[in-house]
């Protein structure tokens, strides 16, 4: 999986969220993907592994 198609599947789980949660705003949505962005450096530093090989291991799993 590229970084647009994540890219692209993040949105649509912030529309759904938004959605189902309609009290949830940009703020708290990008709060969580900046969260996501730092659970994938900490991951990084611990494998060694690059960023796109642990987005395709999440997207797998």
């Amino acid at each position: 999986m590229n970084s647009d198609q994540l890219e692209g599947k993040w949105k649509q789980v912030k529309g759904k969220f938004k959605q189902k949660y309609g009290d949830l705003t940009d703020n708290d949505l990008t709060y969580s993907e900046g969260k996501f962005e730092e659970f994938l450096g900490r991951l990084q530093e611990k494998t060694g592994k690059k960023k796109e090989q642990l987005k395709e291991e999440i997207d797998n799993l």
